[in-house]
């Protein structure tokens, strides 16, 4: 392994996801520093090779690059705020999740001081890190990522650097996961659905399989479509869109349960179709929600 695919690394932060990073970061045999409010965390680690830093300017100062992955950027702010002098000149790539409007205001305090950053989105769970099904996205200065992507391929599976603007990450992570919690609630709606109607869950669960199977094909489409602004249905429409839609909240509330997302959903349809747009593919919802931006 060559010298450069070892510089020292600290990592700020240490609920399941941080300890994953510097898990993966041992592993590929780089010297790591770790910190944590909770100190009792980093025992594991320790174990394993990890040093723990006496601070945050002492795990700061261990290292050319230091990794925060804590609960929002409140609490980067707070935790590297009074190391802002030790980060003056070095690295520092925060995989915490926020929003892109945080990620550019977090870039804006870094270059300020003088600070190399990364903003990232880590796309799946904690067990993935150091293997091939990892996805981390970022974005930032393209010069820093250069410098530093050797290092952060230590973390597994796929890292795709996104451009410089650095909400380019937190963009994509709360789309994509905007799509995946508004899925898995359609999906355990579902099963109360069918809870309510006498249906058990495993009954309905090779149907929803074979259901979720349609999305990704779905997805590209929906793409082509938004791209391209293409709106003629070729399938089928908002209109009978909004008709099945219209029997789920009809079904749902008939037996006494909740169906507020639906709801919302069936009524940005009913506007598509108030604008004289219901012979439309599904793909003008889209639009139909940029124009309430």
């Amino acid at each position: 392994m060559s010298e450069d695919r070892r510089i020292p690394v600290s990592v700020i932060g240490l609920g399941p996801m941080g300890r994953a990073l510097a898990r993966a970061l041992l592993t590929a045999g780089h010297p790591v520093t770790v910190w944590n409010r909770t100190r009792s965390r980093a025992d594991p680690l320790v174990r394993e090779g990890a040093r723990r830093g006496d601070s945050v300017v002492d795990t700061v100062r261990a290292s050319p690059l230091t990794i925060t992955c804590v609960i929002d950027y409140d609490a980067v702010q707070r935790t590297v705020r009074p190391a802002v002098d030790a980060l003056r000149g070095r690295a520092l790539v925060n995989l915490t999740a926020d929003t892109p409007q945080r990620a550019r205001e977090m870039a804006r305090w870094a270059a300020g001081h003088r600070i190399d950053y990364l903003d990232g989105a880590i796309m799946t769970p904690a067990p993935t890190i150091g293997g091939p099904d990892a996805l981390v996205l970022y974005s930032g200065p393209e010069p820093v990522w250069q410098r530093h992507r050797r290092t952060l391929a230590a973390l597994g599976g796929t890292a795709d650097w996104l451009g410089a603007e650095p909400g380019r990450a937190a963009a994509h992570d709360v789309a994509l996961l905007d799509a995946f919690w508004t899925a898995m609630s359609g999906i355990a709606h579902a099963f109360a659905v069918a809870g309510a109607a006498g249906v058990t869950p495993g009954d309905l669960a090779p149907y929803a399989r074979g259901v979720v199977g349609l999305l990704p094909d779905l997805v590209d489409d929906l793409a082509r479509r938004i791209s391209t602004d293409d709106h003629v249905a070729d399938v089928s429409t908002v209109r009978s869109a909004a008709a099945g839609m219209s029997h789920v909240v009809e079904a749902s509330e008939a037996l006494g349960l909740d169906a507020a997302q639906l709801r919302a959903a069936l009524a940005a349809a009913r506007r598509v179709i108030r604008d004289g747009h219901g012979d439309d593919d599904f793909a003008r919802l889209t639009r139909a929600y940029q124009a309430e931006g």
